[in-house]
């Protein structure tokens, strides 16, 4: 030990200079140095992909965000099949993006890049899970949301360029498969935004909406119930808001089916708006 009661390296023991030509003397064409530089490329290569995957995750994003926004118009819009026929228009635009996604996986393990495009799936999921709800009044399936992620080229050129022969076709074929957890994630989102539906169509004087929310977003509780802290954590996370936008969409029964006749129409909305507030409040995450 030197002063202080510090250590000394073993390296402090040689000169700086015996040191600066070991350096010197590595050879950069050797079996090792090669091994590194390949090592070096790779990852470089890998790293750059998962940022691409990252940007790509965003863009979708903000456009499923647009999507589903575009779709709470439903209600109060005058004629909903516009809305329903524009908001298929951006799903085919966020498909186009989630097509770059499968490109840059072909050939790669897709859990290695998982957390990269996991925001962006979970969030298209609730895009088109809730479109798929507003038309058929059910829930998509994971194996509905995988048919509609095949894509092929589309490219004319390209397609002029290959033969008609079906082992080509099978070349120019991507796909994406959302997993399990992403569809329980993204349809625990959803159950925020059927709550925000159920208030919307109240104040648009639909009585009928609420209760029928109210009995799907049950059913979808208790599936998640069997699921429970079995699951992986980020579900059994979603849990709380999921049983929280349940208890606000019942409250807007009980309203309707007790003080229904008493309160006009146009004041609905803001009495459960304020009942909202209060469930939030005596409901806080223990």
């Amino acid at each position: 030990t030197g002063l202080g009661g510090f250590r000394k390296r073993k390296h402090d023991n040689f000169p700086h200079g015996q040191r600066r030509e070991e350096k010197e003397n590595v050879n950069p064409s050797s079996a090792l140095m090669t091994s590194f530089k390949s090592f070096q490329q790779e990852l470089d290569t890998r790293h750059d992909k998962y940022e691409r995957l990252v940007k790509l995750s965003r863009d979708i994003t903000i456009e499923s965000k647009r999507t589903i926004f575009l779709l709470h118009r439903f209600t109060s819009a005058p004629n909903g099949e516009e809305i329903l026929n524009e908001s298929e228009a951006k799903l085919d635009a966020v498909r186009r993006k989630i097509k770059q996604v499968a490109q840059e996986l072909v050939g790669e393990d897709m859990y290695q890049f998982h957390r990269a495009v996991s925001p962006g799936l979970q969030e298209y999921i609730e895009a088109v899970s809730f479109q798929y709800f507003i038309k058929t009044r059910s829930l998509i399936s994971v194996e509905e949301i995988n048919k509609q992620l095949i894509f092929s080229v589309e490219d004319r050129e390209e397609t002029a360029n290959m033969t008609s022969n079906s082992h080509d076709k099978q070349a120019h074929t991507w796909s994406l498969k959302v997993t399990p957890v992403d569809y329980l994630l993204g349809v625990a989102d959803l159950t925020g935004e059927l709550m925000r539906l159920c208030i919307s169509s109240v104040g648009n004087g639909d009585i009928d909406t609420p209760f029928e929310l109210s009995h799907f977003l049950r059913q979808i509780y208790d599936g998640f119930t069997f699921i429970g802290n079995t699951g992986p954590y980020e579900v059994s996370k979603k849990l709380y808001t999921l049983k929280q936008s349940l208890a606000k969409v019942e409250n807007a029964c009980y309203t309707l089916k007790v003080r229904g006749s008493e309160i006009p129409k146009h004041m609905l909305a803001d009495v459960f708006s304020t009942k909202t507030e209060l469930i939030d409040q005596e409901e806080g995450p223990s």
